[in-house]
């Protein structure tokens, strides 16, 4: 296919969850992915399973890189975990704000994840490759798509090296974003995040959660197959084969499967994509 792939983990929470990813992610390095990545919970609350999920990818001969939020986070708590990283052999971060922790309050040194992003840097110099998020479709906080775009150069100017973006179903948005961006003179790689659609319901309940648009066309058809999970899996690859399709040949420079922890959905939309 000669595109860059990678593929986006949590931390599961109990020991069964750690067996099927570790079978989901041998299925998934048969594709030869430039990385894999590990989210971490909101307020860092997931950071020790987070950290051990990317011990066992790097262990596994793969490239891993630990998402790292900062929200709520000391300076000396990040410089602490900065170090373990290192120390494991992490060359890579997708560098995030994050979410707080329900009843958490506002607390931590950190308010943007620009200001992470500057701390990383200053910190550690170039040891790490640092992605950052981005919202073709306007993060759902952000004041105005204009601030919103604002925030992201504001993340890159502090030394993120690329992007990856939210999941998205309409391609336009994508490549208006990237249009934008290139006008404001940076140049960095901006990866399509990628969400293959294989139960409704949790794709519905995500979107409403971050801002993520299903077109209408969309949604009224995976609505009328109600319970047919058959259908529902059989019509999100072709949806989602035919948004690689056109992200390729708009010359997207890399995809990022958020594969929630399954194989299958990822490994047969490449498998189109290479047909």
């Amino acid at each position: 296919m000669n595109l860059p792939l990678s593929f986006e983990f949590f931390p599961p929470k109990t020991p069964e969850g750690v067996a099927k990813l570790r079978a989901a992610r041998q299925q998934l390095y048969r594709l030869k992915p430039e990385f894999c990545s590990v989210t971490y919970g909101a307020g860092g609350s997931t950071s020790e399973g987070t950290f051990g999920a990317v011990k066992e990818i790097l262990a596994e001969g793969m490239t891993a890189a630990s998402h790292f939020s900062c929200i709520g986070a000391t300076r000396t708590r990040v410089r602490e975990q900065l170090a373990l990283l290192r120390t494991m052999g992490v060359k890579r971060l997708v560098a995030l704000r994050g979410d707080l922790p329900s009843g958490y309050g506002t607390g931590g040194e950190f308010h943007y994840a620009s200001d992470l992003v500057a701390f990383i840097r200053a910190e550690t110099g170039d040891a790490f490759r640092i992605e950052v998020a981005c919202y073709p479709e306007v993060h759902p906080q952000a004041r105005s798509p204009e601030a919103d775009l604002q925030a992201f150069v504001t993340k890159i100017r502090a030394g993120a090296n690329s992007a990856i973006t939210q999941y998205f179903y309409n391609p336009d948005s994508y490549f208006r974003f990237v249009d934008d961006v290139r006008k404001l003179g940076l140049d960095m790689p901006v990866v399509a995040g990628v969400m293959p659609i294989v139960n409704s319901t949790q794709l519905m309940r995500f979107s409403d959660a971050c801002g993520a648009e299903i077109p209408r066309w969309i949604r009224l058809r995976l609505q009328s197959y109600g319970d047919d999970g058959a259908s529902i899996k059989a019509f999100g690859l072709d949806v989602v084969t035919r948004l690689c399709e056109q992200l390729r040949a708009g010359g997207v420079p890399g995809l990022h499967f958020y594969t929630m922890n399954q194989s299958a959905a990822s490994v047969e939309i490449c498998r189109r994509l290479l047909a």
